[in-house]
């Protein structure tokens, strides 16, 4: 009908609620109210007064500690880029016994994982359960492959079938790793415990290798590194030091030395090698590079400690630990750097030297052997107890005849011929970078008396080590500069860039360019028609001497047997010294030293001229 009033279908939001419904909504909306301002304050009073507090309470709920960024040790190369040294990513095992005992029913599963995974030993995780229980950051195991370590991620990652194995979790770490195992051991040293270089060239060049640890601070979840306060500082690496040592002269010089020993082994002593010590050292006598060193007996750089290569298990089973640290310590001793010997007649080239320098001697001076030569009350003898009658001083060099050596001594005089000791530079030490070495045993000039002097004159009765030896005739031989005998070459950093470059010290004139071309000639004429003929290569010109000499005291009648040779002869660019100490059955460091030389030479020569 039209007019008639429709009908409003929201008009119970506008009906209006009795008095009494409207002032208990009002009380109820006011209780909300001051609930919330009640619950505000209250929060606001916690945070200001107790919010540190709490909140260090929820934080230690994780694990807050400083976890250690292990940096990667350098690598050591040779020449060309072959790794002789380098460091391997592994794992420690970590963990968290708080967590993992936070419920009962952890622990077994998580103790069974540690043994299948990494092998540790139950007993183990039940004392540090029993002895450290609210232990957050335990190392149980160092060095695991990452074989061991994948095993235990995939573990870790299956919450289904591994739901309760809780608190372990691992590390990087590196492990120092040689890959040719006994190769130049003597040379290059090894790691410590702590990481530090022990010995040869890891000691030496060890702030070079050695970087700095990064550092991961923070809350930390168990076995995790998540967290909103964490804080990273990433490791420095150590840099790489390349060398001179060519692995495959090392290889060579290496095998030489090992076939001798066992060809000879129990010539004379049963159940012992061919000699006590055979060391053998390549170098270039112009600048001073070592390519290759090595002494026999060796050790494996990755075990070094392990004495077994060297005595039986029952002679090491009967030492003490003193002893086994003394025989260790023996065993990485470098013979060529730290120990003395007396040369004998290699140190013949350096009295001619000094007799050309001080011009008290020529080529075709006459000398005569009886076989011996009177000094005071003394009857020295010659190794030719025959005599080689007369002879000139070239023929007296050929053939090693200490009579004339003798009488050079003589002709010098004890104060000329410590001069030429310091001139030559034979009493200071050549700073070789390997520590260790050791320095010349010399007389007083005041305590050289007539016999002195004689036996100085062909290598006895004073001591020099086996670098200062190969060092003061490179300096003859190369024309009269003393170089410094040295393994470093450079520094390279991360990306493989040349960093530094190292400098060595030289000296000029120490002799004449006369005397050192006098010389060439000389000691290629000894080893093509004298004492030296066993190293003999046809088609190749060789200079050298050989030596024998006894060792103290002289009533043991034990000998060093040596032969210091150069290639090519008119222009020496590679040195080799043969070192054999106390060798079995024949000793004459012409019949057994020399031929070693040789078959090195043969060896290195051709692989050179490429």
């Amino acid at each position: 009908m039209a007019g008639r009033k429709r009908k409003n279908r929201f008009e119970f939001l506008t009906r209006k609620f009795p008095v009494r419904m409207q002032r208990k909504l009002v009380m109820l909306f006011m209780a909300v109210i001051l609930a919330f301002v009640v619950l505000i304050g209250r929060i606001t009073y916690i945070n200001v007064t107790k919010g540190s507090k709490y909140t260090k309470k929820v934080l230690d709920q994780q694990n807050y500690g400083s976890r250690v960024i292990p940096y990667k040790r350098g690598d050591i190369v040779d020449r060309n880029g072959t790794k002789i040294a380098t460091s391997e990513r592994v794992y420690n095992v970590i963990l968290d016994v708080k967590v993992m005992t936070d419920k009962d029913k952890y622990i077994e599963p998580t103790i069974q994982v540690l043994k299948d995974c990494f092998g540790i030993d139950e007993a183990q995780i039940r004392d540090l359960i029993s002895t450290n229980p609210e232990s957050r950051y335990s190392i149980v195991k160092k060095g695991i492959d990452y074989a061991a370590a994948k095993k235990f991620n995939e573990i870790d990652a299956d919450d289904e079938n591994y739901p309760n194995v809780k608190g372990i979790w691992l590390e990087d770490d590196y492990t120092r790793l040689y890959p040719y195992n006994r190769l130049a051991s003597s040379t290059i040293g090894f790691t410590n415990s702590e990481g530090e270089g022990s010995f040869g060239i890891e000691n030496a060049y060890n702030a070079v290798l050695s970087g700095t640890d990064g550092r991961e601070y923070g809350y930390f979840d168990s076995g995790s590194s998540s967290s909103a306060e964490h804080t990273v500082k990433a490791a420095k690496n150590g840099d790489t030091v390349v060398t001179t040592i060519d692995v495959s002269l090392q290889k060579i010089v290496e095998d030489k030395i090992l076939a001798f020993n066992q060809a000879h082994a129990g010539e004379a002593r049963s159940g012992e090698p061919g000699s006590k010590n055979t060391a053998v050292m390549i170098m270039n006598p112009n600048t001073g590079e070592i390519l290759a060193q090595a002494s026999y007996p060796d050790y494996d750089l990755n075990n070094p400690a392990d004495l077994s290569a060297i005595y039986s298990e029952d002679t090491i089973n009967g030492m003490t630990e003193e002893e086994k640290t003394e025989k260790r310590n023996q065993m990485w001793r470098n013979f060529c750097i730290s120990d003395t010997y007396e040369p004998g007649s290699t140190f013949k080239i350096i009295t001619a030297a000094a007799a050309l320098e001080e011009g008290v001697v020529k080529l075709d001076d006459a000398f005569f052997c009886p076989g011996y030569k009177i000094v005071e009350d003394r009857r020295i003898r010659c190794a030719r107890t025959t005599g080689h009658g007369a002879e000139t001083f070239e023929t007296g060099i050929m053939n090693s005849c200490n009579p004339v050596f003798m009488e050079l001594g003589e002709r010098l005089g004890a104060e000329n011929f410590v001069g030429y000791f310091k001139q030559f530079g034979l009493l200071s030490k050549t700073n070789i970078d390997l520590p260790g070495e050791a320095g010349t045993i010399m007389h007083k000039t005041e305590n050289i008396g007539p016999v002195e002097l004689a036996t100085i004159s062909f290598g006895q009765s004073f001591q020099i080590t086996p670098i200062q030896l190969v060092t003061t005739v490179s300096s003859i031989i190369n024309g009269g500069t003393r170089v410094t005998p040295h393994f470093g070459v450079s520094v390279q950093d991360a990306d493989g860039n040349t960093a530094k470059t190292f400098s060595y010290e030289t000296h000029e004139n120490i002799c004449t360019a006369e005397t050192s071309e006098t010389m060439r000639y000389l000691l290629e004429k000894v080893v093509s028609e004298g004492t030296g003929k066993n190293a003999k290569i046809e088609g190749f010109s060789i200079g050298g001497k050989t030596a024998t000499s006894q060792t103290l005291p002289r009533s043991d009648h034990k000998y060093i047997s040596s032969f210091l040779g150069f290639a090519p002869a008119d222009n020496p660019q590679v040195l080799v010294l043969v070192v054999i100490n106390n060798p079995q059955g024949i000793y004459y460091g012409g019949t057994i030293a020399a031929p070693v030389a040789k078959e090195i030479f043969e060896n290195i020569l051709p692989y050179l001229d490429k």
